[in-house]
């Protein structure tokens, strides 16, 4: 599976406007939305602030992938924020989160929802991967380290 088969450039942010968890999720769910009329704003963010309640999403080291299911998908949709300045995720290694992956899956989705959370997660456990997506200078920039980075695989 590569990331690019999930994300294309206009579901990258790369200036989150966001300080706190919530107001991530609500800018990201509303980016989702806005891409796809058949998602809608409000039932993302609910879902995704309470699977965030569950436990925090952030994998450390800069990184979060939120998720959830909804049944107004028929496949995974993926968003890549990026905030600057660094939020305060509730990561396991007390670090701020600068890199944001969304992951909405169909409710019936099990295995390729898996996969797909793997796979991210296995990518940006690479230092230079996620330095590269930080210095980007925009959208485009970061989509094209994450197809140089997919290139290799």
């Amino acid at each position: 599976m590569k990331i690019v088969d999930l994300i294309g450039r206009d579901m990258i942010v790369p200036a989150l406007a966001g300080t706190d968890k919530r107001s991530i999720l609500e800018e990201l769910a509303a980016h989702v939305a806005r891409q796809h009329p058949r998602i809608d704003r409000a039932t993302l963010t609910r879902v995704l602030v309470d699977r965030e309640a569950l436990a925090s999403t952030a994998i450390g080291e800069g990184v979060a992938i939120p998720h959830g299911k909804l049944g107004a998908v028929t496949e995974i949709v993926a968003c890549l924020g990026r905030a600057r300045a660094g939020v305060d995720f509730d990561a396991m290694d007390k670090q701020a989160t600068y890199l944001f992956f969304v992951l909405v899956a169909p409710e019936s989705s099990t295995g390729a929802h898996l996969k797909a959370l793997a796979r991210i997660s296995r990518v940006f456990k690479d230092g230079s991967f996620r330095k590269r997506l930080l210095e980007a200078p925009d959208a485009d920039g970061m989509f094209a380290v994450i197809a140089e980075e997919d290139a290799k695989y």
